[in-house]
C-alpha cells in the first residue's frame, strides 16, 4: 500500500500542476470532478464500519475499493461539512470530492421546523461543489444523496457568487453541474430552477444602488422575464398620479430618479382563473429619508428592494416550472432619499383606498409605499395576496437570520407556506396579528392610521398597518428583513452576501397550490 500512496502523491502533484497552470492564464482544460457522500460521522469512534452512499458504494466497486480505502488511509470519517479530495482514481474525474453527510437516520425534526435529511444533502452538495470550485473544474458531477433536487439546490447555491463587476482576471471560475448515475433528472431540474430563481434575487440585491435605480431595476426585469414568457408592464409617475397611489408617490418624493411600479402577470391557466398577488417592496436604497439613518445602518440597503427581487425571481421560476396558476406581481420601485420634496415627519397623507396616514418617521416608507399596491391589488379579483419585504430591523433583533416573520389572517394559508418552508430548510414563524395591535396603529384623532414610531413590537404593529389596506381576501406579510443576509456559516451553502431568501420557499409553495388545485380538478373529472 506504501507504492499506492506514492503513486497517488505523485499524481495529486502532477493535477495540482495543471491547476496551478490554468490559473496563471494557459489554455483552459475540461477538469471534471466528482461529488460523493459518506455517512456516520462517529463510526469510528464506537467501532462501526462507515456508511457511504449507494452511489459511493457503486462507484467504489467500479475501482476495486481504491477510493474507500484511501479514504480510510486519510484518517476520521469526515465530518459533517468536511471534504476529502482524491486524484487520479478514475480516467474520466481528475479529482473526486468525499463529502461528509453527518448522521444517515435524518429526517422531519419538529423542534426545529425542518427537513434536516435535505438539508444536510443541501449542505454536503454545496460544500462539495465549492471543494472543487477551488480547483478550478470546468465540470462537475453532484450524486444525488437520494434526493437529487436538494442536491442540485445545494449545488447551484453554493457556487453562486457575485463578481460581475470585478476584473475578469480575478474572477472564480462557475462550473457547470450535473447530477452523476441517477434517473431523477426531473427532480434535479427543478431544484436547479429554484436556486437559479434565488441566485436571481440575489445578484439584484447585491448590485449597488448607483447601478441597480428603480429604471434599471425595471429594464433587468424586463429582460430577464420577457425571456421567461412573463408579461411586464412599466408604469411611470403620471400613471401613479392617475391612479391615485398618493402613498406611493410621497415615499419617492425624496429622489430625483422618478419612480417606478411595475406590473407583473403570468398565466398559466386559465385568464379567468383568479390570481394570486405578490407584492415586494422595491427600495432601490434606503437612506431613511429627512430622518436619516446611521452610515453603518446603510451599509446593506442597496438590498432593500429584496421583496421585489424575491418576486422577480419567483415569477421566473413558476414560469420554467410551467405551473398551473395564474400570478400577478406589483412592484413599487423608488429611491427614498432626504431631497427638497421629500416627505416629512407629521406629513398625513392619503392612500389609493381613501385612508389617511399620518408620517412620524419618513423610515417607515416602505410600509407606506406598500399600502397602495395592496389597495390596488383589489382590481384583480385575487385569490389570495402575499406581500414580501424587509421593514422591521427589529425582526433581525428577534429571530435573527433563523426565519423570516409570517403574519397571516388565514390559518391554511399559513400552514401551507410553513410546510413548504420545512422542505426548503428556509423557515418561517408565525407571528400574531391581534387587536392590541390593531388599536395601537389605527387609534388616533388626526389620521385613520399612524405608522407608529419606536413601538414596542414593531413586527406586529407594521403587519398591523399594512392589514388596514389588504383587500377583504386572504393575506400573508413575510418579513424578511432578518434572513436578508447570509453570514456564510447558518446556511453554508450561501456565500457571506445577500441571501436572497425567502425565494425557494415561495417557489415551493406556490409549486404544492398548483399540485394541491390539480389534484382536485382530477378528481372532479373522475367523479360521476
Amino acid at each position: 500500500m506504501a507504492v499506492s500512496l506514492r503513486h497517488y502523491r505523485f499524481i495529486k502533484q502532477q493535477y495540482i500542476s495543471q491547476v496551478r497552470h490554468l490559473s496563471c492564464g494557459g489554455e483552459s482544460g475540461d477538469l471534471t470532478g466528482l461529488v460523493l457522500g459518506v455517512y456516520n460521522e462517529d463510526a469510528d469512534l464506537h467501532g462501526q464500519e462507515r456508511t457511504f452512499t449507494k452511489t459511493f458504494t457503486e462507484f467504489d466497486q467500479k475501482l476495486e475499493g481504491k477510493l474507500a480505502e484511501l479514504l480510510r488511509l486519510s484518517g476520521p470519517v469526515p465530518k459533517r461539512g468536511e471534504t476529502r479530495i482524491f486524484y487520479g482514481l478514475d480516467p474520466k474525474f481528475n479529482a473526486i470530492v468525499v463529502v461528509g453527510m453527518g448522521d444517515e437516520c435524518q429526517g422531519f425534526c419538529e423542534r426545529e421546523q425542518m427537513d434536516e435529511w435535505k438539508e444536510g444533502i443541501r449542505m454536503g452538495a454545496g460544500y462539495g461543489v465549492r471543494a472543487l470550485q477551488k480547483l478550478h473544474s470546468r465540470n462537475v458531477f453532484v450524486e444525488s444523496f437520494g434526493h437529487a433536487e436538494s442536491a442540485a439546490e445545494g449545488a447551484a447555491l453554493g457556487v453562486w457568487l457575485f463578481q460581475e463587476l470585478k476584473n475578469s482576471s480575478k474572477q472564480k471560475f462557475i462550473p457547470r453541474l450535473e447530477l452523476f448515475e441517477d434517473c431523477d433528472y426531473t427532480g434535479w431540474q427543478i431544484g436547479l430552477q429554484k436556486a437559479a430563481a434565488q441566485n436571481l434575487s440575489r445578484q439584484l440585491c447585491e448590485t449597488p444602488a448607483n447601478l441597480l435605480t428603480p429604471i434599471s431595476f425595471a429594464q433587468s426585469a424586463v429582460e430577464i422575464l420577457s425571456k421567461a414568457g412573463v408579461n411586464v408592464e412599466v408604469k411611470v409617475r403620471n400613471w401613479s398620479k392617475i391612479m391615485q397611489m398618493e402613498a406611493f408617490l410621497a415615499a419617492a418624493r425624496g429622489s430625483c430618479e422618478p419612480p417606478i411600479f411595475l406590473e407583473t402577470s403570468y398565466y398559466g391557466c386559465e385568464p379567468d382563473v383568479a390570481p394570486i398577488i405578490l407584492v415586494g417592496k422595491g427600495v432601490t436604497f434606503d437612506s431613511g429619508g429627512l430622518c436619516l439613518k446611521d452610515c453603518g445602518d446603510m451599509k446593506h440597503m442597496r438590498g432593500d428592494m429584496a421583496g421585489a427581487a424575491v418576486v422577480v425571481g419567483v415569477c421566473r421560476a413558476v414560469s420554467a416550472l410551467q405551473l398551473p396558476i395564474n400570478i400577478r406581481g406589483l412592484l413599487p420601485l423608488y429611491e427614498n432619499l432626504p431631497g427638497t420634496c421629500a416627505m416629512k415627519p407629521g406629513d398625513i397623507i392619503r392612500a389609493k383606498n381613501g385612508k389617511s396616514i399620518l408620517v412620524e418617521n419618513t423610515d417607515f416608507d416602505g410600509r407606506i409605499s406598500l399600502t397602495d399596491a395592496l389597495s390596488y391589488s383589489v382590481q384583480f379579483n385575487p385569490k389570495f395576496v402575499v406581500d414580501i419585504g424587509t421593514l422591521c430591523p427589529e425582526m433581525q433583533e428577534l429571530m435573527g437570520a433563523a426565519a423570516c416573520g409570517a403574519f397571516s389572517n388565514n390559518d391554511e394559508l399559513y400552514e401551507m407556506m410553513r410546510i413548504a418552508s420545512i422542505h426548503t430548510g428556509d423557515r418561517v414563524w408565525r407571528m400574531p396579528l391581534w387587536k392590541h395591535y390593531k388599536e395601537k396603529v389605527t387609534l388616533h384623532p388626526t389620521a385613520d392610521v399612524r405608522d407608529e414610531y419606536r413601538s414596542a413590537g414593531a413586527p406586529c404593529t407594521c403587519a398591523a398597518f399594512l392589514r388596514e389596506f389588504v383587500p377583504p381576501v386572504d393575506w400573508i406579510h413575510l418579513e424578511t428583513y432578518g434572513v436578508n443576509l447570509s453570514d456564510g456559516y447558518t446556511w453554508s451553502y450561501l456565500r457571506k452576501g445577500m441571501s436572497g431568501r425567502p425565494t425557494r420557499t415561495v417557489v415551493e409553495f406556490l409549486a404544492q397550490l398548483a399540485c394541491k388545485h390539480d389534484t382536485v380538478e382530477r378528481a372532479a373529472e373522475k367523479a360521476p
